[in-house]
């Protein structure tokens, strides 16, 4: 019997993706909770993942530390994913890629100014210029939204509903959330109702970090 993925996992990070999406898929998942930053308070993950963050997902002796590329993995052969034949795959891989390096990455840079530094370094300027460089890019999903679709690709709920949702769910952690266009908050509303989210954010809560 093979052993169960490994998940290293910190609450509410961009890792929650991958838990969220093994919660929409059913597959059992190893999971192993760090305190945030990892960098800083798990050095004994440094031999399981060198770049120290979260995402990392070990399986068969292989890591994987994209949080988009992962549930990709967990995607595959479910309905989460959108197949090459299908008319909408492009647009659904679009979405993935957009979802980490056009909504995240703004997202990142207001954690880091916000949380992550100490006090002194903290930089209200660069919060400012990135939440605002997030509501512009947020326009995107709202435009993609706006005929009145329930999902963002292939009439049913995929991963690319999850990599997005977690961006525009983080950005509600951040005093973001207004930048959302209404039919935007309708769509994250619908993808925090599933049971799938409300298990992953259920099981991170009930876990405990590792030493």
């Amino acid at each position: 019997m093979k052993p169960k993925p490994i998940l290293y996992h910190c609450p509410d990070a961009r890792s929650l993706r991958c838990l969220w999406a093994a919660e929409e898929s059913g597959m059992e998942i190893d999971l192993r909770l760090l305190p945030f930053p990892p960098r800083a308070f798990a050095p004994d993950y440094r031999p399981v993942n060198p770049l120290m963050t979260v995402p990392g997902w070990v399986e068969e002796g292989r890591l994987m530390t994209e949080s988009a590329a992962i549930c990709e993995r967990i995607a595959e052969g479910t309905p989460l994913e959108v197949r090459r034949e299908e008319a909408d795959y492009w647009s659904y891989r679009n979405w993935l890629h957009r979802s980490d390096a056009t909504l995240t990455f703004p997202l990142a840079i207001m954690i880091r100014y916000t949380r992550v530094e100490p006090e002194t370094r903290r930089l209200a300027q660069a919060v400012d210029d990135y939440k605002a460089f997030f509501g512009g890019r947020a326009k995107s999903i709202e435009s993609a939204l706006s005929d009145g679709r329930e999902w963002l690709t292939a009439d049913r709920f995929t991963i690319a509903d999850i990599t997005v949702g977690y961006a525009a769910f983080l950005a509600t952690t951040l005093d973001a959330g207004a930048l959302l266009g209404e039919a935007t908050q309708a769509w994250l509303a619908r993808c925090m109702a599933r049971d799938g989210f409300t298990r992953a954010r259920r099981r991170q809560q009930a876990s405990e970090p590792e030493n």
